[in-house]
């Protein structure tokens, strides 16, 4: 048996042009007309191809010529991307304060501002690159292939090696990866309306064109490259404007806390000013120039250091991490916002076959009806198979036949592809005695209104057929009806059904029990019968509420207007059956209205929009190019447990980055509002604006490490409370604040008292160094105390590479205040006593965090409690 619409790798694919005349030019509207036999002849001279295609060393010269089929966009250069960082409101600060303090020929804060400013804009950089380097990484693992005869033989490359003249095959599911001459096949449905707006896809033939980007939705065809990368429509016309995209939640978030920290520092310093300005004026010292660029360059200084700098390095270096990870765990990340928005996913639509079940079908014993027999029934559904097929359901009919020869004599002369709609397929084959027949197989409904059988029949043969295909789905076995025509598919008869089973995976009922324990409500989404679902969605324990979609979605109803009563009827749902590709698209929104975060797998060409809608799209092992292209994680192994791994790290990333910002937060608070009330209460400034440099250069130096930081990942789905962030945060704040006050109280107490002066001598300077000391130590103390909501001292511990950054830093911390370095020397003493408070505060700090966190969760419970209530009322 042969299949023409579909060549082996070992055919040597003739290029046949039509035989159909039409005239070359143009059309109407200025669409091009198809080519005639003659014009695709010249065409393929034209390029200076052949039959066969290109040979390996033409494709060669040709990419080296031509560079590949990627679109060019322009790309800021390395040195524009190091200079932008030294632009913007931050950096402006920084430059500022330099230039006062050369100004002013304060050469110790001129460096080292001078050095804050270079060391940030040098993090920036390098992070920036170094998450930009892993995605570009990852999305190699995403490149789109592309079926190319080279000298004569099918092999398969990446799309961006595809050269003008190549011969190249597109089937239903593929992106046609650059311009083409569609030069070979029956048939092939292009769905362009990315490129020219049109809603309903485009039939194509021989001679026609189809365009790099259109997705083929139906058929298989051949054809020659005749353009690629910039050179080709999409290339032509789309607007090549370099974009940084929409920002996730996480950034948003981080972003609007940034903003709530520097509004927060610049009101202070507003007050800060006001009372140095009024004590100068009260005590008719008068007011000098010089002064108020101290003044200025202080201020500038604080603000600095309240600024969260290494936020966006923070943020960028977690999720690349992050997005290793979870290529680790054979989830491929297609951009890393995906990450955060996987850790809120409450609702997980997964696919049925090959997701929760082996895809492994196996035929069983076939139920011919009327003359048929259970041989003839199993030769019928191969003759409506392509013999190179690699689909489950005809791999385990082809491995069904009677016979290896069982098949010789029949000639399949043309074939009807499946698609998501029809759901069947239909060979037209020659038989040994010349005789033309149609063979369809394909869902039992189907067959069934293909045979003029209704459900509501009463006949006999009718109601043995849908009371078989019951019997066989409340056992969770699938059906697949075969029918026969001898009259060019006028008149159908029915020839019977094969009965087929594909078992759950091993680890599908485990994987979804740890789903339920992760809060994830997992939906079954099947195009199968709702009997068969429910049986095996009973067998893994997702429960048995199965509704057919057709039942709850009336056909065209608009996804943009779901009513109420639909949107809660699919939220109550275990599952959905007779799902076509629209049907998704729906499930999606209406979950979505009800504030739920939705991931939804998906493989084919018409789940690609349900994908996009979803707020993780997830494209399933094997899926088509356009199912990974609209999709954010794309997984490479089998199985729904993939995707519970990628939400356990997921949810592990977010909560590194609360963590850090619970503790930048509090240190801002903490630094602030010490200097403003030191001031205003003693008239002391506690802080040097070198010191504040220092503090903020010995904070972000370590912080990065904090994305390799061991967290205990939330049982529940996590989501940005800001509210719970920022009350939290000035919880921990204030009680730093206590901590960094009281050794100021303790210092100036101190300096009050003749029997501790005799012991150690304490003057201004020297507290200063001694509470610069304290905010360096305690600062880094108190991010081990929020990195958990426990107590620190029991897991998860801090990682090594946090506890080696943090270690190093307060070494460098000590020596500074030891030997008198960028501050005033502190007697080794000092130094011991600094260390012995924050330790002790640390350990209350830890109470207060834990108390913190209790009443918390008591004012969640009631507020669930209440909710239960209401609901139930």
């Amino acid at each position: 048996m042969s299949s023409p619409s579909a060549a082996t790798a070992s055919d040597t694919p003739p290029i046949s042009p039509s035989s159909q005349t039409t005239t070359t030019g143009k059309a109407t509207g200025g669409k091009a007309m198809p080519l005639d036999a003659a014009g695709i002849t010249q065409k393929i001279i034209e390029m200076k191809s052949t039959p066969q295609g290109l040979t390996a060393d033409e494709a060669k010269q040709r990419l080296a010529t031509d560079g590949p089929n990627v679109i060019q966009a322009h790309e800021e250069s390395r040195w524009k991307k190091l200079l932008s960082y030294f632009w913007g409101p931050i950096p402006w600060m920084i430059e500022i304060a330099v230039v006062i303090s050369f100004f002013r020929h304060d050469w110790p804060d001129f460096f080292v501002i001078a050095g804050l400013l270079i060391y940030n804009a040098s993090v920036g950089f390098w992070q920036d690159n170094k998450a930009a380097n892993a995605l570009a990484a990852l999305k190699k693992g995403l490149a789109l292939k592309a079926s190319v005869c080279r000298g004569g033989e099918w092999i398969t490359v990446d799309a961006a090696d595809l050269v003008p003249g190549d011969l190249v095959k597109v089937n239903a599911g593929e992106i046609i990866p650059a311009d083409l001459l569609l030069t070979n096949g029956a048939y092939l449905s292009v769905d362009q309306a990315a490129l020219t707006g049109e809603s309903l896809p485009v039939s194509k033939k021989e001679g026609d064109s189809a365009y790099s980007g259109s997705i083929a939705r139906q058929g298989s065809m051949s054809g020659i490259i005749t353009a690629t990368g910039n050179n080709t429509f999409f290339g032509r016309t789309a607007r090549l404007v370099a974009s940084a995209g929409s920002k996730s939640h996480a950034e948003q978030a981080v972003l609007r806390i940034g903003d709530f920290l520097i509004l927060l520092a610049a009101a202070l310093a507003l007050i800060l000013v006001g009372a140095r300005l009024c004590h100068d004026l009260a005590s008719g010292t008068g007011w000098h120039w010089s002064e108020a660029g101290a003044i200025a360059q202080f201020v500038l200084v604080l603000l600095v250091a309240s600024v969260p700098v290494a936020m966006p390095a923070v943020m960028s270096v977690t999720m690349a991490l992050g997005a290793l990870a979870l290529s680790r765990q054979k989830a491929i990340v297609s951009r890393l916002s995906a990450i955060e928005e996987l850790a809120g996913v409450d609702v997980l639509c997964s696919d049925k076959t090959g997701t929760l079940t082996q895809n492994k079908l196996t035929l069983q014993a076939p139920i011919p009806f009327g003359s048929a027999q259970p041989d003839s029934l199993i030769i019928a559904a191969a003759l409506a198979t392509q013999n190179n097929s690699t689909d489950a359901i005809d791999q385990a009919i082809l491995k069904a036949l009677p016979s290896a020869d069982a098949l010789n004599g029949y000639k399949q002369t043309d074939f009807v592809p499946f698609d998501p709609v029809n759901k069947k397929t239909v060979g037209i084959v020659q038989g040994p005695d010349d005789q033309t027949i149609h063979y369809a197989k394909g869902a039992p409904q189907v067959i069934a209104r293909l045979c003029g059988i209704s459900e509501d029949a009463t006949d006999e043969q009718d109601t043995a057929y849908f009371g078989k295909v019951a019997e066989l789905a409340s056992h969770g076995t699938r059906a697949l009806g075969v029918a026969t025509s001898k009259d060019a598919g006028k008149t159908w008869q029915l020839s019977g059904l094969l009965p087929m089973l594909d078992p759950p995976r091993p680890d599908a009922a485990q994987t979804i029990a740890k789903s339920k324990q992760l809060g994830l409500s997992v939906k079954m989404v099947t195009g199968d019968d709702v009997a068969i679902g429910a049986e095996i969605s009973h067998q893994l324990g997702l429960g048995e509420h199965l509704i057919k979609a057709t039942d709850i979605f009336a056909k065209g109803t608009d996804p943009d207007k779901i009513p109420l009563d639909v949107a809660h009827a699919v939220e109550n749902a275990d599952g959905f059956g007779r799902v076509f590709p629209e049907h998704k698209f729906e499930i999606v929104k209406a979950l979505q209205e009800l504030g739920h975060i939705v991931a939804m797998t998906g493989d084919g060409v018409n789940d690609a929009p349900a994908l996009k809608q979803a707020d993780c799209g997830v494209a399933v092992s094997g899926a088509t190019d356009a199912a990974r292209s609209a999709a954010a994680l794309v997984l490479t192994a089998p199985g729904l447990s993939t995707i519970v791994n990628a939400i356990v790290e997921a949810r592990a990333i977010f909560e590194r980055i609360t963590s850090y910002v619970y503790y930048r937060i509090a240190m801002t608070i903490d630094i602030m509002f010490l200097v403003v009330i030191a001031y205003l209460a003693f008239g002391f400034q506690p802080l040097t604006a070198i010191m504040i440099v220092v503090l903020a250069l010995l904070d972000d130096i370590p912080i990065m490490t904090i994305a390799y930081d061991h967290v205990k990942a939330s049982p529940l789905p996590v989501r940005w409370n800001m509210h719970r962030i920022i009350s939290f945060s000035s919880v921990m704040g204030i009680a730093a604040l206590a901590q960094s006050f009281g050794l100021l109280l303790i210092g100036i107490w101190w300096m009050h008292t003749p029997a501790l002066m005799s012991f150690i001598p304490l003057n201004p300077l020297l507290l200063q160094t001694m509470i610069f000391l304290q905010l360096a130590a305690g600062g880094h103390l108190l991010l081990f105390v929020v990195r958990t909501k426990g107590t620190l001292f029991r897991p998860p511990y801090p990682s090594l590479p946090l506890l080696l950054a943090v270690t190093g830093t307060q070494i460098v911390a000590v020596l500074l205040c030891l030997f008198g370095i960028l501050v005033p020397a502190l007697p080794w003493q000092m130094v011991v006593i600094v260390w012995i408070y924050v330790l002790i505060w640390m350990v209350i700090l830890d109470g207060i965090k834990l108390l913190t966190n209790a009443i918390y969760a008591r004012r969640e419970k009631k507020s669930s409690e209440l909710t239960t209530h209401i609901l139930h009322r």
